[in-house]
């Protein structure tokens, strides 16, 4: 029978060498996908992030380990049949997607890839240690890198909310502008927002910071949902901003601007300033959070005492 880690340390000792096993046969199996996938980040800003999430992942686990092993029983063949469906969906994404490009292989196999590592960790852990410990592993999803026709949808959607941003800034400034499709004309200089311009890789570090801090600071799940909605819709937002204010620079100030260090490696900038825009929110979140806490714990004291009162004077009438 299946032992809890409650029964002793040999048994957590065994599931970590177990899972240790299991890890290390598992990047055996995907060396050539995840060699593939580090080249992918490597040559672009549109990946870049992935190289970061399994350190993410671990760190999230190792900084949770008490709660996440607390009641940990390991759960062998549901693990063994998540492993079976990786490397399934891994065998189907190398023989039907090969024609679609790298990115489109490269998307199943790291799913695939995903839910391997999923099921050793049910397998050696079980399913309540899955369930403590399901926001690393549902964050591990991005790594999958997203297939061509959807990451160029993203940057379309980015690229046309930051003309639309521009734009409105500009007419907020009371800048002459005239705008046609994704090209701006404001006295003197005309800019096109090309897709370039979306700041994919900024947005995606805004959307992964916004994202633990919602797990780390709030704790309802509705308040984590808006906060992280107010994060990507701010990401347009401040690349709408950072487009204006290079524009302003550069008729004001300097042309320059437009060619500088601030246009090709200023977007931390702007990034740290949305930061600084959505710390408030944040804030303004937590506090709600705790003045619903405190509520609910005045109106059960309340029900209590109203309780107890009902219940000594149902006493005292018997008594009688």
């Amino acid at each position: 029978m299946a032992k809890s880690f409650r029964d002793g340390a040999p048994t957590r000792t065994a599931s970590y060498l177990w899972f240790a096993l299991a890890g290390g046969i598992v990047v055996l199996l995907y060396w050539k996908s995840l060699g593939a996938l580090v080249s992918l980040c490597l040559s672009g800003d549109s990946y870049s992030h992935i190289l970061l999430i399994p350190f993410i992942a671990i760190y999230l686990v190792a900084s949770e380990r008490r709660r996440i092993f607390a009641e940990a029983v390991a759960a062998v063949p549901a693990g063994v049949i998540l492993i079976v469906s990786g490397i399934s969906i891994s065998f189907l994404a190398n023989r039907h997607f090969y024609r679609g490009g790298a990115e489109h292989l490269l998307s199943g196999t790291t799913l695939g890839f995903v839910i391997v590592v999923a099921g050793a960790f049910v397998g050696c852990f079980g399913f309540e240690a899955a369930r403590a410990a399901r926001f690393p592993l549902l964050f591990l999803l991005l790594m999958v890198p997203l297939p061509d026709a959807l990451l160029s949808r993203v940057i379309a959607t980015l690229q046309q909310g930051s003309v639309e941003i521009s734009y409105a800034l500009f007419k907020m400034v009371d800048v002459p502008v005239l705008r046609r499709g994704v090209i701006l004309a404001v006295p003197g200089v005309t800019i096109e927002v090309a897709k370039e311009c979306s700041s994919i890789r900024s947005s995606m570090a805004l959307f992964i910071t916004c994202l633990l801090a919602a797990r780390f600071y709030l704790r309802s799940f509705w308040r984590q949902v808006l906060f992280v909605a107010v994060s990507l819709l701010l990401s347009v937002v401040k690349n709408g901003i950072r487009i204006v204010t290079l524009t302003l620079l550069s008729i004001y100030v300097n042309p320059g601007f437009l060619r500088g260090d601030l246009h090709r490696d200023g977007g931390f900038v702007f990034f740290f300033l949305a930061l600084i825009i959505l710390w408030p929110i944040l804030l303004t979140l937590r506090r709600s959070e705790n003045t619903d806490r405190v509520e609910s714990r005045n109106l059960a004291a309340g029900m209590e005492r109203r309780a107890s009162n009902i219940i000594s004077a149902a006493r005292s009438s018997g008594e009688r």
